[in-house]
């Protein structure tokens, strides 16, 4: 089957916990929301890889999760619609 292609990552947005984490590691998410846009799950398992490549092509929600230097875990998630993708921590979700 195809790779999926880039997809539209509608408004940007993030919690506080993720702006806090991303400070902390000295990273910018403009690298990773472009993996994210990019069909680069992150960390994903094969399951959840494979999941997400079957949801960018159909169109439903989308989710990465990528460790930031120092250790921490970043979840993105874009809605089926397009219409958000939200950085945040999976505990915050």
């Amino acid at each position: 089957m195809d790779n999926p292609t880039p997809f539209p990552l509608g408004q940007v947005v993030a919690t506080p916990g993720a702006l806090q984490a991303l400070e902390r590691a000295e990273q910018s998410p403009e690298e990773l929301l472009e993996r994210h846009r990019r069909c680069d799950w992150g960390e994903a398992d094969a399951e959840n890889w494979a999941a997400n490549d079957s949801a960018a092509r159909k169109g439903l929600r989308l989710l990465s999760s990528y460790r930031l230097a120092g250790g921490a875990a970043l979840w993105i998630i874009t809605e089926a619609d397009r219409s958000v993708t939200t950085l945040l921590l999976p505990s915050e979700y």
